[in-house]
């Protein structure tokens, strides 16, 4: 176990560090778009998030699986032959950067035949400046790919709240300026623009720093094949995935003529960033982390770090995924009062396909990839689409985004299903269900009690006195801080009693949390609460 929990702990530290760059990034990116939603309203909202459809259904292709082969050989290498490297990352960043501005000029040209598809032939202007989106997301990405390759996520993190200072400072300019929802589309594109420069810039510093191999530079091409190789499988399961996404935005745009509803359930995306806050760190650094080991010699450790993603990332963003189903309707009340009416349903139901986590949902595939065998991450995205692309149209065309988002729940089982199946037949690993049936079911607890506690506890708005000045707590702002507190004791309690956590996993917990930095203390902290109220 030994080996495996060195991992975690290097996985944890990457993790944390990738976590307070979407903490921090997060909590700037979201007073960006409380502004714009309050100014721009539900109507105009709904149109940026159109405007950005078409370049996004065209981004899906820029990417041919190059950037999960920088991930893999960076990682690979790094433990192998760190002179590979280089050749890695040159050769990565520079398919990345011919790619996207080659779609960036096709999502320009097409602009016209876009905004026409979607019944709104004002909008190529707007389609237009988003189109540089794409350039600016292949920066963005290769960076990202290499930072996470080489586990040094604070550079991600500098990019990330990079990205975010800049979208939300000039998004707020240009709306408050008067230019509206081009002003809006002006800033994102902007932003994410520079960042990919200010990312590429750091992995150039990197790049300058790792040994030096004569053929890093001349064999462009022949390092290009091989990740290519590698990829495109991926690559053809993420074109797949993000055309059913996109093929979902264009059904819902053309058969949900209310602009309004579609800013709601894009206001309940936004939300429920604070979900993928917690499981973003679990999906990104478990790539490397399978990349390093082979299942022919490692078996033992591979099974261990497997079972280790699975139930401490369902430890995380389970109770977390319960928390926001539970508060989903004070949460958006306290900012917007009752201008967005729908989001709340839309965000609860948005929030299950994260309880899936407790199936293994966020780890598999990046064990199917961190061992080489993508091609089988390819035909379960095959399956996903065949049953996605129907289904998706029937239910939206039916029942708008609330078909949208009961497709999004459902279409991914059978893949999921069958993904259990291969990697428990191939690997001989499994997840530990009765761990994930304790979560779920601690979890649930603590949903249903909050949930009638903030509905049955009586609440009035309160008005507070600070340092003379009047303050009124809204009842929606009251019950998501009642909500809170009591959805965390509740939680912890259930967990104990339900043995979801045993003795062993307290001391492994407690031996992770050492990578965590500043978080160590509270964390060593609560467990040693925890193993209190086990008896230990």
């Amino acid at each position: 176990m030994s080996k495996a929990t060195e991992m975690a702990k290097v996985s944890a530290r990457g993790g944390f560090n990738l976590m307070w760059g979407l903490a921090a990034s997060t909590v700037i990116s979201s007073i960006g778009i409380i502004v714009i939603t309050y100014i721009l309203g539900a109507q105009n909202y709904g149109l940026y998030s159109i405007a950005l459809v078409g370049p996004t259904l065209i981004a899906t292709f820029r990417d041919w699986g190059v950037n999960s082969a920088m991930v893999k050989y960076s990682a690979q290498y790094n433990v192998e032959d760190k002179a590979k490297i280089r050749g890695i990352l040159f050769s990565g960043i520079v398919f990345e950067i011919a790619l996207g501005l080659s779609l960036t000029l096709v999502s320009f040209a097409l602009s016209p035949f876009i905004a026409s598809s979607l019944h709104r032939p004002a909008m190529v202007p707007l389609i237009q400046i988003a189109s540089f989106y794409i350039l600016a997301g292949a920066l963005v990405n290769s960076a990202t790919a290499a930072f996470t390759g080489l586990e040094i996520m604070h550079l991600y993190s500098f990019m990330l709240i990079i990205q975010s200072t800049v979208k939300t400072a000039l998004i707020i300019l240009l709306v408050l300026l008067g230019f509206g929802t081009l002003g809006a589309i002006t800033g994102y594109s902007g932003a994410s623009l520079i960042a990919g420069l200010a990312g590429v810039f750091l992995v150039w510093g990197l790049y300058r720093g790792l040994p030096k191999s004569s053929r890093s530079r001349t064999e462009v091409f022949s390092t290009i094949k091989v990740m290519l190789r590698y990829g495109v499988p991926v690559s053809i399961g993420n074109i797949l995935s993000g055309f059913l996404s996109v093929f979902y935005s264009f059904v819902l745009a053309i058969y949900v003529s209310n602009n309004a509803l579609i800013g709601n359930y894009n206001l309940a995306v936004n939300f429920s960033i604070l979900i993928t806050f917690f499981a973003t760190p679990v999906t990104t650094m478990m790539f490397p982390a399978f990349s390093k080991l082979d299942f022919r010699k490692d078996h033992d450790t591979l099974k261990n770090v497997f079972q280790y993603s699975v139930k401490y990332a369902s430890l995380v963003v389970v109770p977390v995924t319960a928390l926001v189903i539970t508060l989903a309707a004070p949460g958006i009340r306290t900012i917007y009062q009752n201008s967005y009416a729908e989001a709340p349903l839309y965000l609860a139901l948005l929030s299950v396909t994260y309880l899936y986590t407790a199936l293994g949902n966020l780890s598999i595939n990046n064990l199917l990839n961190g061992q080489g065998f993508t091609k089988i991450s390819m035909y379960l995205s095959l399956i996903t689409c065949a049953i996605g692309f129907p289904v998706g149209f029937l239910l939206i065309s039916h029942f708008g985004v609330v078909g949208l988002i009961v497709t999004t729940l459902t279409v991914g089982l059978p893949s999921l299903y069958a993904s259990l199946a291969i990697i428990k037949r191939r690997f001989r690993v499994s997840v530990d269900w009765v761990s994930s049936a304790k979560i779920l079911f601690s979890s649930a607890i603590a949903s249903i009690l909050t949930y009638f506690i903030i509905s049955e506890v009586p609440l009035t708005v309160l008005r507070l006195d600070v340092w003379k000045i009047a303050l009124h707590v809204s009842v929606a702002l009251q019950q998501l801080i009642v909500g809170l507190i009591a959805f965390v004791i509740i939680f912890i309690l259930a967990a104990v009693a339900t043995r979801t956590l045993d003795k062993a996993d307290v001391f492994s917990l407690q031996q992770i949390s050492d990578a965590l930095g500043p978080l160590r203390r509270p964390l060593r902290f609560l467990f040693k609460v925890i193993a209190k109220l086990m008896g230990g």
